[in-house]
């Protein structure tokens, strides 16, 4: 009889927990080109590093630890390999034509397969968000009683939508817990900083403290962090914003649940049973989950499901405009407007900004002003800490840019400056005005979002839900002024 080779399975840096683990042989391969493709933010590539780095320690003699130029130092010629399915396009191909055994992927809640047959049975329905996040709770379970959803009610949106507390400078919470760093992280900043002189790297924004877990124990301390002291106010404030408040009510655990560190069956069932022993209401509760099993398998089904070509291939809008260098550097001393400065400069201190920020402020202002969409993507691909291949197109080609014409979102998600001034405090301390849009003090985002429907009505005159934006443009006196400022505009 034949011996069954005993495979080694090579582990990315998306699938570094013990949900990734059977208990055999592994294999991590750090590759120094990966972070010299494109300039990156430095915690990011620090965390990615002290992950790996973090891992291996944790496996000891079960692993081997490859620090290489590139992959196929390490892969070519060899036939012992196996993967869980990578978490990228690119990935996926590298494995093929290296011939290496694939297993299924892991670290969701739902399987691929699942949701292509879910998708397959829409017969010409839009693949709507909460179409397949109610398929997803009565699968699991999650949040049911028998067939109808707790609390009679699938979305909580409306109680969850509350400005920031009138004149607080935070929401009053105690810090979130944070890690510490040891050996492996200084060695990661010696190397960082190494690879930075010889030029083999281009890092972009502040240099640590390390803010995100590395390991499912630091993972683990996180959520359980979060549930003791913010998950009560996570809901009603998931949408606010404060500026002297960068992590709110937010859990921090996207970075360590896209690198596979803790599993999100596990985030969500924990969460999930906060509410059913009385410990917190389900309206925070329902929003924590939407976002878990609900957006975050959505766009990595989407990632797979739309194929290769979306990131590239959709340009609804029209939109070419390069990035100014002010996102490019992560410069937000060269920004005047108050929201658009300060979440730059959280990404620049941080690698990190909730979701309202990227969706409301980064995203709003991309749109109104055209920028190509596929660079937007991999700018938040590459400074973001959570950024990965998979997590950003149905997030910025669609939800953001509404650059695949409406695949993801029923409409362009693009406000004036009255919703900034809404959710957040950034205006009281701006110079200019949400209620002004033409003049000297007018608001960018205000005066912006005119132009932007001047600029795309022949494009969108034919969606239902801008009928009413495009019907206020008609009516608008000083549209030509506007449009006109906006052209000319300096100082934003």
């Amino acid at each position: 009889m034949a011996l069954t080779l005993e495979r080694t399975r090579w582990i990315f840096a998306g699938q570094l927990g013990p949900a990734f683990d059977d208990g055999g042989p592994m294999m991590i391969v750090e590759a120094r080109s990966v972070f010299g493709r494109r300039p990156m933010h430095r915690a990011k590539a620090h965390l990615l590093l002290s992950a790996m780095r973090h891992r291996a320690a944790e496996l000891g003699d079960r692993v081997e630890f490859h620090q290489v130029e590139r992959y196929s130092d390490v892969v070519s010629g060899r036939r012992d390999l196996e993967v869980i399915a990578p978490t990228s396009w690119a990935a996926r191909r590298f494995v093929a034509r290296h011939d290496i055994a694939v297993l299924p992927s892991r670290g969701f809640v739902t399987s691929e397969a699942d949701f292509h047959a879910w998708a397959d049975s829409r017969a010409g329905k839009r693949l709507v968000l909460e179409d397949f996040y109610r398929h997803a709770r009565e699968r699991t379970g999650i949040l049911m009683r028998g067939d109808a959803p707790e609390g009679g009610r699938w979305n909580f949106d409306h109680d969850n939508r509350k400005p920031p507390p009138k004149n607080a400078l935070s929401l009053g919470l105690p810090d979130p817990w944070w890690p510490t760093e040891d050996e492996i992280d200084e060695q990661v900043r010696q190397d960082l900083d190494r690879w930075q002189s010889e030029g083999a790297v281009r890092l972009l924004g502040a240099d640590g403290p390390r803010r995100f877990a590395v390991t499912a124990a630091e993972a683990d301390a996180a959520l359980t962090d979060f549930i003791g002291s913010r998950l009560n106010d996570f809901g009603p404030f998931e949408d606010a914003i404060l500026t002297d408040d960068w992590t709110m009510a937010h859990s921090l655990l996207s970075a360590p649940m896209n690198l596979g560190l803790i599993d999100p069956s596990d985030v969500v069932r924990t969460v999930a049973a906060e509410h059913a022993a009385g410990r917190a209401p389900l309206a925070s509760v329902e929003g924590f989950v939407r976002q878990v099993m609900g957006w975050r398998d959505y766009v990595w089904h989407l990632y797979w499901y739309l194929g290769e070509g979306y990131r590239t291939g959709n340009n609804a809008l029209d939109a070419h405009n390069p990035l100014p260098e002010v996102f490019s550097n992560l410069d937000a001393d060269a920004i005047e407007s108050t929201c658009l400065r300060e979440t730059i400069d959280g990404m620049r201190r941080h690698g990190w900004a909730h979701h309202i920020q990227r969706l409301m402020v980064l995203g709003n202002w991309s749109i109104q002003h055209g920028y190509d969409p596929v660079a937007l993507n991999d700018w938040f691909v590459d400074m973001f800490v959570d950024g990965t291949p998979w997590v950003m197109p149905a997030n910025v080609i669609g939800m953001s840019q509404h650059a695949d014409g409406g695949v993801v979102a029923t409409k362009p998600y693009v406000s004036g400056g009255a919703y900034i001034s809404k959710m957040s405090d950034y205006c009281g301390r701006c110079v200019f005005d949400p209620k002004v849009r033409l003049g000297e003090n007018a608001c960018p985002f205000t005066a912006g979002y005119w132009t932007f429907l001047d600029r795309v009505e022949p494009r969108i005159r034919g969606n239902a839900r801008m009928a009413q934006p495009l019907a206020g443009l008609r009516r608008l006196v000083d549209r030509d002024a506007v449009v006109d400022q906006e052209r000319r505009r300096e100082r934003w």
